[in-house]
């Protein structure tokens, strides 16, 4: 879980060119957060995490969500009601013809998912987010330093 000192500091955005992630994620990695791709369904083994922590950004490692606020939607992604304050941004997204709401991590801008109007209280949302692009990191376990992306913390 956060301690106040992450959860209360202003997020400086990066500017880390594309390639510098790539040398830095898997392929899939790539395709889904840089790429803005989507992982198939059921893949990822966060989808069936209940350990309690913080899912931190693939990418840059940013804390995204806490545990407590992740539910089983049934779709087959990591799915969760709310995300930390301030650390997730959204734009509209017509990919598929009909907009949607896709989000990325505020410090990097990294693809996580889209987020949807069915989700449980006390939201009503719903975080329907790739696997690839998180990082599950166990309660008792010190969140890893932020990087950059150009191989630097």
């Amino acid at each position: 879980m956060l301690d106040s000192d992450t959860e209360s500091s202003t997020v400086v955005k990066l500017e880390t060119p594309k390639d510098a992630w790539r040398l830095l994620l898997s392929t899939e990695g790539c395709r889904v957060i840089v790429n803005e791709g989507t992982e198939p369904a059921f893949s990822s083994p966060l989808n069936t995490e209940t350990r309690v922590g913080t899912f931190v950004c693939a990418a840059c490692f940013l804390p995204l969500f806490e545990s407590t606020s992740k539910f089983d939607s049934g779709t087959g992604w990591p799915s969760f009601y709310s995300a930390i304050e301030d650390h997730v941004e959204t734009k509209r997204d017509f990919k598929l013809g009909l907009p949607r709401t896709e989000y990325h991590c505020v410090r990097c801008g990294g693809h996580q998912g889209h987020v949807f109007p069915d989700g449980p209280q006390p939201t009503g949302q719903r975080y329907c987010n790739n696997g690839v692009a998180l990082r599950f990191i166990p309660d008792g376990e010190s969140l890893p330093e932020l990087r950059d992306g150009l191989g630097e913390g």
